[in-house]
């Protein structure tokens, strides 16, 4: 099944798509002042509609952002990264001279690596390079239907291994625990996304470590061609962020990249991520 939103029944707001395959700017909102049921319904549909979303010009404050999230479910805490401000359900995001990684530097949907994975994830940012620090999205849909007919049966009765320690450990610069252990997790290769009943890839060159029914070599060289599939750019969305915008996307449906070609710039903001339920 696949939903389609009735895009002429926008009311209080416009969508601009950015490609065919994902992505829209939305215009007309203002998250500074109370999202009514009606408008949040819209939010949601174009969420659902568009894959990731873009607002700009949101000049407001993390309890602001999190609200919204709310309005989506229950907020997620990082399971490696440290709290921001104490604050577990939230998470900064920066990248500057001092940077020896970045968050989201390779092709991923947000902690896969988890039972329940988060459902999606809210980035506004605060400061912004002159030029780059991009975020690429992909969308799964369009990468699983572009698939032929055999090749979309035989992946999907697959499933496969998500971890994370090799991500996570000693990445944020604290001190870790030798014995630590971080989440890992198998789900199907094939994700159905539980909303609109759509079906799209669920592995990613971060998380995924292996395809439990296949023999490693095998693994190996099916996950290379997925990979290379995924990031065909017909799938994909590019933004380009000012100051004060701020991206919602649904990592049931979707991958992203964040470009990290702005060394020695700075590019910081903070991130709100929703959680999600188990992948099937």
């Amino acid at each position: 099944m696949e939903m389609k939103a009735q895009l002429a029944d926008f009311q209080l707001l416009t969508a601009t798509p950015l490609t065919p395959a994902i992505g829209a700017e939305i215009s007309g909102v203002d998250l500074s002042q109370p999202v009514s049921d009606a408008l949040f319904e819209e939010i949601h549909r174009a969420l659902m509609e568009y894959q990731v979303i873009f607002f700009r010009d949101q000049d407001i404050v993390i309890e602001q952002q999190k609200s919204l999230a709310r309005r989506f479910g229950a907020l997620h805490s990082h399971p490696a990264a440290p709290a921001h401000d104490g604050d577990a359900e939230v998470m900064m995001i920066r990248g500057d001279e001092k940077s020896k990684v970045v968050a989201g530097n390779f092709w991923h949907s947000d902690v896969s690596c988890e039972e329940e994975p988060p459902m999606g994830t809210l980035l506004h940012l605060h400061q912004v390079p002159p030029s780059g620090g991009d975020t690429l999205f992909a969308s799964m849909y369009a990468a699983f239907e572009a698939l032929s007919a055999p090749m979309q049966s035989f992946l999907s009765g697959l499933s496969a291994r998500h971890g994370s320690e090799h991500v996570y450990r000693g990445r944020y610069g604290v001190k870790e625990d030798p014995a630590r252990e971080y989440p890992t997790a198998v789900h199907p290769v094939v994700r159905t996304h539980p909303e609109t009943g759509r079906k799209g890839l669920y592995v990613n060159p971060t998380f995924t470590v292996k395809i439990e029914e296949l023999k490693s070599r095998e693994s190996e060289a099916l996950l290379r061609m997925l990979y290379d599939h995924m990031a065909q750019p017909e799938f994909q969305c590019r933004f380009r962020w000012k100051k004060h915008s701020l991206a919602f996307w649904d990592n049931r449906c979707t991958q992203h990249f964040a470009m990290w070609d702005y060394y020695p710039q700075v590019r910081h903001g903070l991130r709100v991520t929703v959680k999600g339920g188990r992948p099937f």
